[in-house]
């Protein structure tokens, strides 16, 4: 469990850092570059996506050469060039590029952390394991929205440069944390030397399949920003938006480790399903919102579907995939998601900027329950065996 603890303060940490800065960018690109939401959803689309297809490879080479610690370092460091990049930005394109640093970073990171993290659990506990650090990483994030909300409703409101080089301390204090991980000794290489696409071919069809549902699903699954932008939309000021991202957060954190807990006893499919049905409904309250109290609780729902599916999938992907593999599929599983954010981020941009806000979040709604409804077919009808409890 140490390493566990110690992987989930490096993301505690980092979050802390990312979400001081995270929730200022659409608020930052509008006001000093006067961005639109299309902009807004091609800047997030392209970071996503440029950076994502690294996280496949990124887990192979950590399979293949058993260097995780070392790759997810190297992932978490950039974390600190991004926050330089945005100190410098003059235009909205060099935000773009910082965006595009930050999610090349956690490309390279994501995998081999979530390897070392599935290394060190029992496998009777992995669904515990990566709600813990689920857990920690949302308690980081809603920390560090605390803080900018902190700083940007005091006295003089504080400058967005201020609060990014700010951020840059807990970004430090995050890679202090690795010299208290350990990893299995160097060496251990993989025994069969196969191409890449040769090793991945020894995936069996549930995976294949839940990696399908995972891509159908993200194309609903639009960046975060757009929900401050709703926000924003409907009569919240810049910190209330920022307080609503906050209550998501911390209702995350809350929720992560017993989701994680509950999988371990139950089954990973049996919350994913009703995960994916949840974000659903939630995107249906972000589609109707016209009051505040509304705005509120689909923040608080999105909150409960984070908790059920962030960790919760990580955990599935590791348990069924090949042992030799697993740094590799879950670097795939995130590729996938974020390949899929591209189209996303920009499809909701567009629709907004032609039919209104309403429409994206109805089109995302829509895509979570049909993600939904194939996951339980293929459960009901034994593709995913529903005899299988811990798969």
């Amino acid at each position: 469990m140490k390493n566990i603890f110690f992987l989930g303060l490096v993301s505690f940490f980092t979050d802390v850092s990312t979400e001081m800065v995270y929730p200022l960018i659409p608020l930052f690109l509008v006001s000093k570059f006067g961005a639109t939401p299309a902009l807004i959803g091609l800047i997030e689309g392209m970071a996503e996506s440029l950076a994502s297809l690294l996280k496949v490879f990124s887990g192979y080479f950590s399979d293949r050469f058993q260097r995780k610690k070392e790759i997810a370092f190297a992932g978490y460091f950039t974390g600190l060039i991004y926050k330089v990049i945005l100190l410098m930005a003059n235009s909205w394109a060099i935000v773009l590029f910082a965006r595009v640093v930050d999610r090349f970073g956690k490309g390279v990171r994501t995998a081999p952390r979530d390897s070392l993290l599935s290394d060190s659990a029992a496998k009777d506990q992995l669904g515990k394991a990566f709600g813990l650090h689920k857990a920690l990483d949302t308690a980081g994030a809603a920390l560090g929205i605390l803080i900018t909300y902190l700083l940007i409703t005091g006295a003089g409101s504080t400058k967005f440069e201020t609060i990014f080089a700010l951020s840059m301390i807990p970004a430090a204090l995050g890679l202090l944390m690795f010299f208290f991980i350990k990893q299995n000794e160097p060496g251990e290489r993989l025994k069969q030397r196969d191409p890449f696409w040769g090793n991945v071919k020894k995936v069996d069809g549930q995976l294949w399949l839940y990696l399908f549902v995972v891509f159908l699903f993200t194309l609903g699954n639009s960046s975060k920003t757009f929900l401050l932008l709703k926000a924003k939309a409907i009569g919240f000021t810049e910190p209330g938006a920022i307080l609503l991202y906050f209550i998501h957060s911390l209702t995350a954190s809350v929720l992560s480790l017993p989701a994680g807990k509950l999988s371990d006893r139950i089954g990973r499919k049996k919350l994913l399903v009703p995960g994916y049905f949840t974000f659903g409904v939630c995107y249906l309250g972000f589609a109707v919102a016209v009051s505040k109290p509304v705005m509120t609780a689909a923040f608080i729902l999105y909150g409960v579907y984070t908790a059920m599916i962030a960790g919760v999938e990580r955990a599935f992907v590791a348990e069924i995939s090949p042992p030799e593999l697993k740094g590799t599929m879950l670097g795939l599983h995130s590729t996938v998601a974020g390949v899929a954010l591209f189209p996303a981020s920009l499809i909701t941009g567009l629709l907004w900027v032609r039919f209104g806000s309403a429409v994206p979040f109805a089109f995302g709604a829509a895509l979570a329950f049909a993600a939904s409804a194939v996951l339980w077919k293929k459960f009901v009808y034994g593709i995913i065996k529903p005899g299988d409890d811990n798969a």
